[in-house]
């Protein structure tokens, strides 16, 4: 009696040990969670650009008359929270954008021209202009933007910025520091395309 109760003991511990570890290895083998959901829209705590893993500075919504149109996430080399430090960084950058409705070409187009218009001096401009054209021309390239898609902006310092849609290169090679810091100023200079969106793109920065 006394040793087929021990054996059932021994038995019940190695079944629990064996439970546990296929837990943990469960465990491990899940995806760590994303750092911030944005409207249900997930952006993880890191991104790799250029072989460095950058880190989500933050992250928000960006509205017009209250529609959601996409959420927005910055990624730097570190954390900051003014935009002078930020455009005098050294080392690649990202912007992700993950729509939130679809966006015909031309709308987007649109709109981020408005922003450069907006946020950039005429001098600045006309130093950027052959910049600016290819920009322009990433539009013609895609029938437009659908609920879901990921269009990544990045700042490659070996080659220039980098452009891409849902993992589809758009624009590649295109030199010139200024030009991307141009397009970051859409979002983050005195007149962003939306007032809400640059504070959330610093508030995580700590």
């Amino acid at each position: 009696m006394i040793f087929t109760a021990f054996g059932s003991t021994r038995s019940g511990i190695k079944a629990w040990v064996s439970g546990a570890a296929m837990a943990c290895a469960m465990a491990l083998a899940v995806p760590a969670a994303a750092a911030v959901d944005v409207g249900g829209f997930k952006f993880d705590d890191t991104s790799k650009v250029a072989g460095r893993d950058l880190k989500l500075n933050g992250a928000g919504m960006r509205t017009k008359f209250v529609i959601k149109v996409y959420a927005a996430g910055l990624y730097l080399p570190e954390k900051r929270t003014s935009v002078a430090d930020i455009l005098k960084l050294d080392g690649p950058r990202r912007v992700t954008l993950i729509m939130a409705r679809d966006v015909s070409s031309d709308d987007f187009g649109k709109a981020f021209m408005e922003g450069l218009n907006d946020n950039v001096v005429q001098a600045e401009k006309a130093r950027i202009v052959s910049q600016i054209g290819k920009f322009g021309e990433m539009f013609a390239m895609v029938d437009g933007l659908k609920k879901g898609d990921v269009l990544h902006i990045d700042w490659l310092p070996a080659s220039g910025t980098h452009i891409e849609l849902n993992g589809k290169t758009l624009i590649d090679n295109v030199p010139d520091i200024a030009f991307y810091n141009a397009l970051l100023r859409i979002w983050l200079g005195d007149k962003p395309v939306d007032r809400s969106l640059k504070p959330a793109l610093l508030s995580d920065a700590r």
